[in-house]
Parts: structure tokens; C-alpha cells; sequence
């Protein structure tokens, strides 16, 4: 008979996959010139607050947090531009479904515009968008939240470079090291291919790890579309189980 005992333990996190993650120096990027590092990485063991730390409560969130259509504006207001819903699911590297990620998001407006102080961009500011939210995921790892798509912008890196309509996403999974941040793109968009930015990915399949079908399944008659967007953080080394005591 096996004696009751402390639960395994979860286990390190999986590498990065260098050779799927784009190079940190791309020219073409020209900022990348600057924020590339000048040295090699090194790597270092995860520590246990790496591996088990931050834990978020669904009590974190507000009335409207993933609703960007309203949690700006004034009463009776809402958001100007088309609706969508992007829904979808957060996955480990292992397939798994991973509960209690907080998703943040940022995006420019439907005009491509964000509030900024230091905004560049000449469109028109919306007074009922602030471009910003936040929500959870459920048991299951899935998530959802009501925006405006976004507007495409120029930008100065070339003479003539402009952003794909985009929305920005940060993940905090159940440890430190499943932190991701990333961006999600919108399927049909000619600006992709053009874009510098999406131009630092290796592959294809990359590139259509960032792209968001549409999803009329999900969409709501006569008021949004909706995208569908899945995501995947690092997953653990090993699997945790729990066994039943004997008898049970």
C-alpha cells in the first residue's frame, strides 16, 4: 500500500523554440536595429515563483472589462466603428486548455488611432473609446470580448509602411514564464504581407498563428461578426496527476 505523501511536483516549463521565434536583429524592422541584444542569451533554471505564480480571480475584473464597445464611453454612448467579437480558446503547448489567464488587450480605434498622448497619427480620436481590456479564461481555457476592429496607420519606419489592423494581447498563464505578448491579425487584410513587422516571421504557418478567422457561427444578427483567435503559452515538462487514496 502506497503511503500518503506530498503531490508531485509540476515540473519545469518546456524551452522556447528558437527556430519558430522570429530573429531578435531584422533589419527591415528598423527599431529591432537598436532593441536587438548585443550579446548572446543565456538561459537560467526557473525559480518556484517563475512556475507558480501570478493566480488571478474572476472577483479582478469589472462590469464591462471585455466589453471595449462600452467601458469607455459616456452613458448611453458606445464605441464608433464595426463590431466584432473575438472569442477563442488558450492552449498549453500540449493541447491543454488552460483556466485563470488574464488576457489584456490594447488597439487603436476604427479609424487607427490610439490615445496616446504621444500619438502621431492625424485620424480622429473617438470620446467613447479608450482602446483597452481585460478578461479570464474559463475552466476550459476559453475566452471572448466585444471591441471595435481596429483601423490600419502608418508608420515611420519605411516611406510609405502602414500597420495591418491589429489588436495587441498579453497572457499571463499560471506562471511567470507563460507570459506571452503578441498580436492578433485579421484574416483578408492586404496590409500583412507588406508589413515589416509580420515580415520577421519564418514560416507561412507563423504567420497564420497570428491571423483570426472569421467566424459567422459566432456572430450576432444585425449587430457583430466575430473572429475567432486561439493562443498558445509554454507548457510543462510533465503532466500533474492526482491519484485516489486507496479504497476510494
Amino acid at each position: 500500500m502506497r503511503s500518503a505523501g506530498p503531490p508531485p511536483k509540476p515540473g519545469g516549463f518546456i524551452p522556447r523554440d528558437r527556430n519558430w521565434q522570429p530573429d531578435a536583429l531584422t533589419p527591415p524592422y528598423r527599431t529591432s536595429i537598436k532593441r536587438s541584444p548585443q550579446a548572446a542569451p543565456l538561459s537560467f533554471p526557473s525559480t518556484i515563483s517563475e512556475e507558480t505564480s501570478p493566480v488571478f480571480g474572476h472577483t479582478l475584473l469589472g462590469k464591462h472589462d471585455n466589453d471595449l464597445i462600452h467601458n469607455y464611453a459616456a452613458a448611453g454612448e458606445s464605441a464608433i466603428g464595426p463590431r466584432i467579437i473575438v472569442h477563442g480558446q488558450v492552449l498549453d503547448e500540449s493541447g491543454r486548455g488552460v483556466p485563470g489567464a488574464l488576457i489584456e488587450v490594447w488597439q487603436a480605434n476604427a479609424g487607427g488611432r490610439y490615445r496616446h498622448r504621444n500619438e502621431s497619427y492625424l485620424a480622429p480620436l473617438d470620446p467613447n473609446f479608450g482602446g483597452c481590456g481585460r478578461t479570464i479564461t474559463d475552466a476550459d481555457g476559453r475566452y471572448e470580448f466585444a471591441t471595435v476592429q481596429p483601423g490600419p496607420y502608418p508608420w515611420p519606419n519605411g516611406m510609405n509602411d502602414w500597420r495591418p489592423a491589429h489588436i495587441h494581447f498579453s497572457i499571463f498563464g499560471h506562471g511567470f514564464a507563460q507570459r506571452l505578448i503578441t498580436q492578433m491579425y485579421f484574416e483578408g487584410d492586404p496590409h500583412i504581407p507588406l508589413c515589416p513587422i509580420v515580415g520577421t516571421l519564418k514560416t507561412p504557418q507563423a504567420v497564420d498563428a497570428l491571423t483570426a478567422r472569421l467566424d459567422m457561427n459566432s456572430a450576432v444578427p444585425m449587430d457583430s461578426r466575430a473572429y475567432k483567435f486561439d493562443l498558445v503559452i509554454r507548457g510543462r515538462r510533465q503532466t500533474f496527476f492526482e491519484n485516489r487514496k486507496e479504497g476510494l
